[in-house]
């Protein structure tokens, strides 16, 4: 059985081994979202357009000693460069979440509408079922006119057995 490095503090570190930061992709991402989310808003432009009119106004109005920025603004476009090459992975990163989600989403929807098409099939089939059902289902008036003919057929019974009774009686009385 072997062991790693963690569990034997009796063993050498492997050479050349670099062992790097551990860090959550997902707390990672979010973090990248909420960045890019709010580098898309009027605020983030508001704000930089404010820090970039000072910068200007500090390193073209102030006293040559005072000033941070002398030459033609290259402290700036450094600023900028170094931000704008943070802020395209962190957008990308941003935008391919959100097409994993959107594929997520999308498979979902796909997943709901097979049911509901299979849902509404079944129930196609079973009004289709019920439909013909009520085709063999004796309605209100055929039960009536069969009802009627019984009714007939037992007081015929009925009048055909007083008739015999009679006759047996009268037969046993003369």
């Amino acid at each position: 059985m072997t062991e790693t490095r963690r569990d034997r503090l009796d063993q050498p570190v492997e050479p050349g081994r670099v062992r790097l930061p551990r860090f959550d992709p997902e707390a990672f991402g979010q973090w990248s979202e909420n960045i890019a989310r709010y580098m898309g808003t009027a605020r983030f432009i508001v704000y930089m357009t404010v820090v970039i009119a000072a910068w200007f106004a500090w390193n073209t109005l102030a006293p040559k000693p005072l000033r941070f920025d002398p030459y033609t603004f290259t402290f700036l476009t450094l600023i900028l460069s170094l931000q704008a090459s943070y802020a395209a992975p962190l957008i990308l990163l941003a935008q391919n979440r959100q097409t994993d989600r959107d594929r997520l989403a999308m498979e979902e929807d796909r997943r709901r509408a097979a049911m509901q098409k299979a849902d509404t099939e079944y129930l196609a089939r079973e009004i289709a079922a019920l439909r013909i059902a009520l085709g063999e289902v004796a309605t209100r008036d055929f039960l009536r006119s069969e009802l009627a003919r019984l009714a007939d057929e037992l007081d015929e019974a009925a009048h055909r057995r007083q008739k015999l009774e009679r006759k047996e009686w009268e037969e046993e009385h003369s």
